[in-house]
């Protein structure tokens, strides 16, 4: 399929890739935004559209957004795990974040994550300090999570800005 170019000699499904990319790195740092995967679409959308994006550069830059992707999966629980709560309270906090992001947004997650893990781990053990370790153990673990996606997602950028505009 052939795209006319832009004023100016600009390729657009570049243009639109650019964007995906940068609206990826943009939603790596708001919860529950599907950063990676925005960062993922923009590759993918130049390599099978676009010109000159070779397979090895894209499946490569796709692992990259893929890893991202694995990361805010898995960053709750394993905060939370870290933190001292139990496998109970870290399914428990998770549903509750996904549940709440519907009604109250990307903020809902996170002040559901950690504050469910803070009550149910006092419900548990009744130790405010360990329940605040782990709600505070979990909270380091969503904001580190949402810095490896943002890292992970601007070395797309980056990588894929020096293999279209370099190479």
């Amino acid at each position: 399929m052939a795209f006319s170019t832009l004023p100016g000699g600009v390729d657009p499904v570049l243009v639109v890739a650019l964007v995906f990319l940068v609206a990826g790195i943009v939603g790596s740092l708001v919860p529950s935004m599907p950063g990676p995967l925005l960062s993922v679409a923009g590759v993918l959308i130049f390599w099978l559209w676009g010109d000159g994006l070779g397979a090895f550069v894209a499946v490569g830059l796709v692992a990259v957004g893929l890893f991202a992707v694995a990361a805010d999966l898995l960053a709750d629980a394993v905060s939370a795990r870290v933190g001292g709560a139990s496998w109970r309270t870290t399914l428990l906090a998770s549903a509750v974040g996904l549940a709440l992001l519907f009604v109250t947004g990307p903020l809902g997650i996170i002040v559901g994550v950690v504050g469910t893990v803070f009550a149910l781990e006092y419900v548990e053990t009744e130790d405010r300090r360990h329940a605040a370790r782990a709600a505070a153990t979990t909270s380091l673990g969503i904001l580190a999570s949402a810095v490896v996606q943002a890292l992970l997602t601007l070395s797309m950028l980056l990588g894929f800005a020096l293999f279209v505009f370099v190479w």
